[in-house]
């Protein structure tokens, strides 16, 4: 290395010392980098506890789903899958149903009746989401299973199916495989209150346990309160089935009930005042259970019905049970209509409506109804249609009236004559007394139960009536003068508390049956009064009018109404009678008459005197 190396080498080392020296950070500058470096190191450090957290987060996560999984295939075994997936709703409707289905459970989960509203003008749901329960259960792997606590797939995928214009259905399966699942299938066709129902087990042979030999299908659903009176509401809200091939019965609706059936069942009905849901089988169910629970007063559900059926399973490939469901009204035509079988025999639905017993459910079915319906193909106003049938009840039973008050009058003109019988026999002769009296009826040609017969066949028209009001769809919700709802109570006074067997309001048609009852009583009692008359007899026919205004008050105002008009037309017939068609003295001499000529014994008379005379010689 020579000199000018040397020197050149001296020259840059002084620069980069002097560079060095005048480029040094001042104090505020270090203090500066150090807290960038401190902040960044506490960063760096932030940064690894947190992705430590999460690696140990995804750690526990991770554990607690697997351990959720080891759970579920531990409760559900092959059906865990269908645990966990996302809730979906499918409507399929037509112009008279709209049924909610829901993708859990693969259920009806609502049923609205698209016609009607409640009395207080909401939609008319016989089913709602919350109240009611749907479904299958049995065991797969020593496991319960329930398919109302699982998923089900829409086969369809749609969110919305019309059936208004041509039929139209919903398949849902709760998917095993590809050739393993459970699928409820929902068929609705135009205009119709009818959904076909069906359950196919497809490949379950060696899901569902081999010793079982049938399935259970569960349908469950609270009974709501749809109609303004709530008390006689509920006395016609029961849970009816029929026997297959057999008689209809119900539960008891005035409390908790319960029947288990091992005879062939044809159908299950769900039974409000005016509206029912009923599931028909289309053969028969084998095994069901039934039971039914009142509410509280003060719940806005009046009764819980549930049904548990036994499916037959033979471990097939397929196993398919057909059903159906009836939603709508309890209206007698329309049951009849949707009330055949397959091969068309009548399975009795009309029953759903209590007619009566015998010959009152006769007077309505082949009687009143007719004349019902044929007055409803022109008039519109139910309350001219309830006075046009009252005065045409009254018109062909009106010979029966003037028997009955025939009767009556020849009694009343007899009684001076057993006044002066009872005065000339004293007290203690009773036996005495009474056969004088009756030699005297005899001689006239009165018969003392003469006005009893006309009355016994009215009777079957009274109660056949008081069965029909109540039950009659036609007057639900139809207005008349000032009553709202024909098929409730007219109240036109609201209490300030409610009034033991008689309610917290005043009804006007009631008031008005038992003030017209009243006067024929009245009326009545003073063509009868005579002294052999029955001890009390008075008393008790008083008490009738007022024991009337209790019970009537929560009925159907189309029912008091009817009685109302009834009596007012039996009055008038019976002050017509009195002054154009019969005469007191023309009866009165009728009967002295009768006394005169020779007194004719009946052949059963005959005999008992015959039979007498033959032990007085022995």
């Amino acid at each position: 290395m020579d000199r000018n190396s040397i020197y050149g080498l001296l020259i840059i080392g002084a620069i980069l010392i002097g560079y060095t020296y005048l480029t040094k950070p001042s104090e505020e500058q270090l203090k500066a980098i150090d807290t960038r470096d401190s902040i960044a190191r506490v960063d760096r450090l932030h940064n690894e506890v947190v992705e430590a957290a999460r690696l140990e987060g995804l750690k526990a996560q991770y554990a607690e789903v697997k351990e959720d999984a080891v759970a579920m295939k531990e409760a559900y075994g092959a059906f865990a899958g269908a645990v966990n997936q996302k809730e979906e709703f499918i409507t399929l409707e037509n112009e008279l149903v709209k049924l909610t289905l829901n993708t859990k459970g693969g259920r009806i989960s609502n049923v609205q009746l698209k016609e009607f509203q409640t009395h207080d003008s909401l939609p008319l749901l016989l089913w709602a989401e919350k109240n009611s329960k749907f479904g299958l259960t049995f065991y797969a792997d020593n496991k319960p299973i329930n398919t109302q606590d699982l998923f089900f797939v829409d086969v369809n995928g749609v969110a919305s199916v019309d059936a208004t214009t041509s039929e139209k259905g919903v398949s849902m399966r709760m998917m095993l495989g590809d050739d393993q699942y459970v699928e409820y299938k929902y068929t609705l066709a135009p205009d119709s209150y009818m959904v076909d129902f069906t359950v196919n087990l497809v490949g379950m042979q060696n899901v569902i346990s081999r010793n079982s030999n049938f399935v259970t299908f569960n349908w469950q659903t609270d009974i709501p309160s749809q109609e303004k009176g709530r008390k006689f509401e509920n006395q016609y809200t029961s849970l009816y089935y029929k026997f297959f091939e057999d008689a209809v019965d119900y539960l008891s609706a005035s409390g908790d009930d319960e029947e288990e059936l091992s005879t062939k069942v044809k159908w299950i009905g769900f039974k409000q005042q005016f509206f029912s849901s009923v599931l028909i089988a289309d053969d028969a169910f084998k095994g069901v259970k039934l039971k039914s629970v009142s509410m509280d007063e003060k719940s806005p559900i009046l009764k819980n019905f549930s049904a548990e059926i036994s499916l037959p399973y033979q471990g097939s490939q397929l196993e398919s049970h057909d059903m159906k469901f009836y939603f709508g009204p309890n209206k007698f035509n329309t049951l009849r209509e949707y009330g055949k079988d397959l091969d068309g025999h009548d399975i009795e639905m009309h029953k759903l409506i209590d007619l009566g017993w015998m010959i009152f459910g006769w007077v309505n079915r082949y009687f009143v109804i007719p004349i019902f319906n044929f007055l409803e193909g022109f008039i519109s106003n139910y309350g001219i249609i309830i006075l046009i049938l009252t005065i045409i009840i009254k018109l062909i039973l009106a010979p029966l009236t003037y028997k009955s008050y025939m009767s009556t009058a020849k009694m009343k003109v007899l009684k001076p004559q057993i006044d002066a019988i009872n005065e000339k026999i004293p007290k203690d002769k009773a036996m005495e007394r009474q056969k004088a009296t009756m030699a005297l009826y005899k001689k006239a040609g009165v018969n003392p139960m003469g006005g009893c017969l006309p009355m016994l066949v009215q009777f079957p028209f009274l109660i056949a009536l008081f069965r029909f009001f109540p039950a009659s769809f036609e007057l639900r919700q139809q207005s008349f003068l000032w009553a709202t709802d024909l098929s409730s109570y007219d109240s036109i006074v609201t209490l300030p508390w409610d009034i033991p067997w008689y309610g917290d309001h005043i009804s006007l048609f009631c008031l008005l049956m038992a003030g017209t009852n009243l006067v024929y009583t009245r009326m009545n009692g003073q063509m009868t009064q005579s002294s052999s008359q029955m001890p009390g007899m008075q008393t008790m026919m008083y008490l009738m009018p007022v024991m009337f205004l209790v019970w009537f008050n929560n009925y159907a105002s189309g029912l008091s109404y009817y009685y109302f008009i009834a009596t007012l037309f039996t009055i008038i017939q019976t002050i017509a009678i009195r002054k154009f068609m019969v005469d007191d003295d023309k009866v009165l001499a009728m009967l002295e008459a009768n006394k005169k000529k020779p007194v004719k014994k009946s052949k059963f008379q005959a005999r008992l005197e015959a039979a007498a005379k033959q032990r007085g010689k022995k």
